[in-house]
């Protein structure tokens, strides 16, 4: 008889306290913090944070400029306007992402259109953008979501032939690669997310900008302090007061960028003990009946922001549907000690502000005298629907989380697909 489920009162397979929060901090890491109470100037030391932040994160990546921004919203603004994109312009947006990755384009009074996901690696689906493409059109952001690469070669491909600009997202995916090569130097300009949960953070929020294109660090670099070039640390000495442009106020804070340097001399390791942690995920839970486990392209390197589980209730002789069943599945692994759930509740033009058109008011950005009529239909993605409703997250793969607690996730796995009839009777 198999043992009963803690959902029904048995015992949890996982105890408590033993997962290990995210991020690890190490006395290297406070001490790169403490640096920068150490001399008598903070405000030297913003540019000291800054300019070594943008150096060392160019080298890491591949890229020739770099710029650190409060958030990586901020950062996925700022290539929007570096690459001149205006008001009305449509750009290319998966329709599963966090919904920021179209916010960086309203943010610039520029429209998304949504393309669906392809069904395996949960990115953009290539073969569809086309089909999505007017003569608006200037740009398609190209999401490497939970930290799988997207279809780059095929992604290009169509915006070669059309003359579109590409935009990365890179917010779960520093260190990933796609053919070799870091995800975020592939495409014309790219934004990377150090918030808090990220594999790189600053312990809080923060971005990465980057680019091999001087114009387009020129441009970018305009958004970062209300449209002018600034130093940080410099403002006294060289500041004009004259704002070249529109700008926000997007500079990082100088303890996150210092935390964050110090992250990342421990980036390639970290990534390596998290992808050893999900690859022993994959070979032990893609022999349960009723689990889907991640796919990986041949050509991709993924570093496992989140490791994503699906569910198949066909597998195993249930007529119930895929939603039902992930939530159930959900709440008994709960029980067991996992840390399970979900992100996203719905695609992202199934939003409100999308549906409704609400923007800046009056339907601004779509009804402003620049814009085509753009309807977001929710039956247009129906992978990324299907996505949602069959698929959750495993949390705490992250190191210094290990093997010996993996080995009790499969455990937990095991447990609950092997008492099915209890859980949904």
């Amino acid at each position: 008889m198999s043992e009963q489920l803690a959902i029904h009162g048995g015992k949890p397979t996982v105890p408590a306290g033993t997962i290990k929060p995210w991020p690890q901090i190490t006395d290297a890491d406070r001490q790169a913090v403490m640096e920068v109470l150490s001399g008598q100037s903070i405000n030297e030391q913003r540019r000291i944070q800054a300019e070594a932040l943008s150096q060392e994160w160019a080298t890491y990546v591949g890229r020739k400029y770099c710029i650190p921004t409060n958030s990586g919203t901020a950062a996925l603004h700022m290539c929007i306007a570096a690459l001149g994109i205006e008001p009305g312009d449509e750009v290319i947006v998966p329709a599963f992402t966090f919904w920021a990755t179209a916010a960086g384009v309203l943010h610039h009074n520029a429209i998304p259109i949504f393309v669906d996901i392809d069904p395996k690696t949960f990115c953009i689906d290539a073969a569809q953008i086309e089909g999505k493409l007017s003569e608006r059109t200037k740009a398609v952001i190209a999401v490497h979501i939970h930290g799988m690469p997207a279809d780059m070669d095929a992604i290009l491909a169509v915006a070669t032939q059309h003359g579109l600009k590409v935009i990365e997202d890179a917010a779960q995916a520093h260190g990933s690669k796609y053919k070799g090569v870091p995800c975020g130097s592939i495409g014309d300009v790219a934004g990377f997310s150090t918030q808090m949960s990220k594999t790189l953070t600053t312990g809080s929020e923060g971005g990465l900008f980057v680019t091999d294109d001087e114009d387009y660090h020129k441009q970018a670099a305009l958004l970062q302090y209300f449209g002018e070039l600034v130093v940080p640390g410099r403002e006294r000495q060289e500041q004009e007061y004259n704002a070249y442009g529109l700008g926000w106020m997007y500079r990082g804070d100088v303890f996150g960028q210092a935390f964050v340097r110090s992250q990342l001399k421990r980036l390639d390791t970290n990534n390596a003990l998290r992808i050893r942690n999900c690859n022993f995920l994959t070979e032990h839970l893609s022999k349960i009946k009723g689990i889907e486990t991640p796919y990986v392209p041949p050509q991709c390197q993924p570093v496992y922001y989140n490791y994503v589980v699906g569910v198949k209730p066909d597998e195993v002789g249930l007529s119930i549907s895929p939603r039902i069943f992930r939530e159930k599945v959900q709440e008994a692994l709960t029980a067991e000690g996992i840390h399970v759930g979900q992100w996203q509740r719905r695609p992202v033009p199934a939003q409100e502000i999308f549906q409704a058109q609400i923007g800046y008011g009056q339907g601004c950005p779509w009804t402003c005298g620049h814009a085509q009529p753009v309807e977001y239909r929710q039956e247009d993605y129906p992978n990324a629907t299907a996505f949602i409703d069959s698929h959750f997250y495993l949390f705490d793969v992250n190191p210094p989380n290990d093997l010996d607690l993996m080995k009790l996730y499969v455990e937990a796995f095991e447990k609950v697909m092997d008492n099915l009839d209890r859980l949904v009777e």
